[in-house]
């Protein structure tokens, strides 16, 4: 088994954060600087170092204008070991366009900010570049498709500005589909397909080479989703229905068909995703955590999972903290019995393998 020490050394590639937005808004990220080690959200560059952080899927999100955040009173039914959260109001796309632009742009100052510390990559050569030089990978990726208009006249636009991953909802609906309301228990099995306008956003991701993100995507858009690609299927942050019945964990068939697709799901770090009891509060073992990377891997293969953090979206395990604990989570897959090319394909392997399948243009 690989020591702390060889785990303290193995970079970590990871399929979902919302530093972005945390950052973006004071509310949020109070202000702090992610050239600053700080005690504030789970991600800045010293910390990142601290914990082998070598990159991963930079969130693009636009949040529902109005109170702060889903969980306010007036949208949540709850009864007893149950909750439901009533779906968010769809949002105007150019709302959305604008919003994404500044998180864009947000971005590239921090690249060029880091004295060549932080790079937006846009190839795999770039990305592999990054990794054996230390030097931390941002791909730009959006947390639902609100930004892009029906017709998809601004998704080329949006690719030459560096997205290079397109998630197709988030917990609302939108032109494309129909994301999963919070819920508990609950299957993702909610609502209708994908749209029109939804097929055609998956072929034109095909096409221009970015990664089709189907987290937050309800069941009948999944499986739209899989019957269309022609890439591996991607789901960037999730946990195991199978442990923790949550709309927005997948079923064992969801997972069977991104195996099949020579896809990757990333594991969530949300508390509230991995519990059996679907808490939203209090704490959870890392040993819970566990539970869903070895879920996973039997039900899927070694080569069909990775890091899906969520890291400053969500609240996670205190024995994780924030990103300096990802060695503490290495240390304990490998005390699970996962051997060093376990752990490599865990941490960066698989995400690597289904980027480079997808990203079509040099």
């Amino acid at each position: 088994m690989p020591s702390r020490s060889e785990a303290l050394r193995m970079p970590v590639f990871d399929g979902h954060n919302d530093t972005l937005l945390n950052l973006h808004l004071p509310e949020r990220g109070k202000g702090r600087s992610f050239f600053t080690r700080s005690a504030t959200g789970h991600l800045d560059l010293p910390r990142a170092r601290e914990g082998g952080y070598a990159g991963g899927l930079f969130a693009i999100f636009v949040p529902t204008p109005g109170p702060a955040g889903p969980w306010v009173p007036e949208m949540i039914h709850q009864s007893a070991g149950a909750y439901e959260v009533r779906l968010a109001d769809p949002i105007d796309p150019d709302h959305a366009a604008a919003f994404s632009a500044r998180l864009l742009g947000d971005a590239r100052r921090l690249a060029a900010d880091s004295g060549g510390g932080v790079a937006v990559v846009r190839t795999t050569d770039e990305l592999h570049a990054c990794l054996a030089r230390g030097v931390l990978a941002m791909v730009l990726h959006f947390e639902g498709a609100e930004a892009i208009d029906a017709r998809l006249q601004r998704l080329e636009d949006f690719y030459r500005q560096g997205l290079r991953s397109i998630g197709i909802t988030w917990s609302r609906a939108n032109a494309f589909g129909w994301g999963v309301p919070f819920k508990f228990p609950s299957t993702p099995d909610i609502g209708p397909g994908l749209t029109a306008a939804g097929k055609e956003l998956v072929r034109a991701c095909n096409d221009l080479g970015l990664l089709v993100d189907l987290a937050h995507l309800n069941a009948r858009g999944f499986w739209d989703a899989a019957r269309i690609s022609r890439a591996p299927l991607v789901v960037s942050h999730t946990a195991a229905h199978a442990l923790a019945p949550r709309s927005r964990n997948l079923t064992d068939d969801q997972l069977a068909a991104v195996a099949d697709s020579h896809g990757v799901v990333g594991v969530t770090f949300a508390i509230s995703d991995l519990t059996p009891d679907g808490r939203r509060e209090g704490d959870a073992p890392l040993d819970l955590v566990i539970r869903h990377f070895a879920y996973l891997v039997e039900r899927m293969g070694i080569d069909h999972v990775a890091f899906g953090s969520d890291l400053d979206g969500t609240s996670i395990p205190r024995d994780v903290g924030d990103v300096t604990g990802f060695p503490r989570l290495l240390d304990a897959l490998a005390a699970q019995g996962f051997g060093p090319e376990d752990l490599r394909r865990l941490a960066h392997g698989n995400w690597l393998r289904v980027i480079a399948a997808t990203w079509k243009r040099p």
